[in-house]
């Protein structure tokens, strides 16, 4: 298991974090500490589920959490965009982040349904073969 400070997900999700953090420095005070800070804190659970994920063995509902995370993110990152509390080149490069991550997301969840799926026919098949045992 790699750890998870070094998982190129996690490194995204960081780098998000701090970029939002430096975006909310510039916004309005109150945008910046209502949708300022639910986007923060909703980044931050995006970074915790990644790290819980990393951790246990049974990765897909974290990172299903975390896939969650992304897309509330995306949404409240367009309302930030349409009450203009974000400048436009800052939002195109929160918006890649956020794809990047999205991406990497999907694809280790991808990885883990097939790990689960390998895992279970192997138990289906190791169940067959106890039973054929057991009619001899």
């Amino acid at each position: 298991m790699a750890q998870y400070d070094q998982l190129p997900v996690y490194k995204q999700s960081y780098d998000l974090l701090l970029e939002l953090y430096t975006i909310s420095k510039s916004m309005e005070r109150d945008f910046k500490f209502t949708l300022g800070e639910k986007i923060k804190n909703e980044v931050t659970d995006l970074i915790v589920n990644v790290y819980r994920a990393n951790s246990r063995v049974d990765k897909a509902i974290l990172i299903a959490n975390a896939r969650e995370n992304i897309e509330v993110v995306r949404l409240l990152m367009r309302l930030y965009k349409d009450l203009k509390q974000i400048k436009t080149n800052e939002y195109v490069s929160v918006s890649e982040k956020l794809e990047s991550v999205s991406k990497q997301l999907a694809a280790w969840h991808n990885s883990q349904q097939k790990q689960n799926t390998t895992h279970l026919q192997g138990q289906s098949l190791q169940g067959l073969f106890a039973l054929d045992e057991r009619t001899d």
